[in-house]
């Protein structure tokens, strides 16, 4: 038996009131059931789905994630490759055209040596036919005089002659 208190008196419920209670709760479970419960476990249901592929697009986008770092692990590796082969590439060629580069000073260093040979060469023989030519004019100017002096006095004309007579029956 159940007591309730209100206020200073004690109630006994009786059997009718636990009949109408039975029948309310009924009447409301049915109620319930009929227009509360699918709606109730529709969004229950619904919210599962959301749950559900909300996880299922986590997962994606983490797998779509992994995938884009490993895209973007093997593009900077292969950008890194290709920088590095440019480099090397770039490299050679500075080093091909300083080769070439000495190599050309080299040749046109030989080739204004030989200029140079050339160009003393040309001098030291204009200056040798200038001594030369000196040489000879002075010679000549010498035995000019030479023969001047012999030749003034007749009787060192005849001694001359004798002389070169003499030297030309030897040979």
């Amino acid at each position: 038996m159940i007591l309730l208190s209100a206020g200073s008196e004690l109630i006994n419920p009786g059997i009718g009131l636990i009949f109408w209670m039975l029948v309310t709760f009924v009447i409301l479970l049915i109620l319930l059931k009929k227009y509360a419960w699918k709606p109730i476990l529709g969004a229950v249901s619904e919210r599962e789905e959301g749950i559900r592929s909300a996880l299922l697009s986590a997962d994606m986008a983490r797998k779509e994630m992994q995938n884009l770092q490993a895209d973007n692990k093997r593009i900077l590796q292969e950008a890194r490759a290709e920088r590095d082969l440019m480099l090397k590439e770039a490299r050679e060629m500075r080093e091909k055209m300083i080769a070439e580069s000495k190599l050309d000073a080299q040749t046109e260093g030989a080739r204004m040596i030989e200029q140079a040979k050339t160009a003393i060469e040309s001098e030291k023989n204009a200056a040798m036919a200038q001594l030369k030519e000196q040489v000879s004019s002075l010679s000549v100017e010498i035995a000019e005089r030479i023969l001047r002096d012999e030749l003034s006095n007749k009787e060192r004309q005849m001694e001359l002659v004798d002389r070169m007579l003499g030297d030309a029956k030897l040979n």
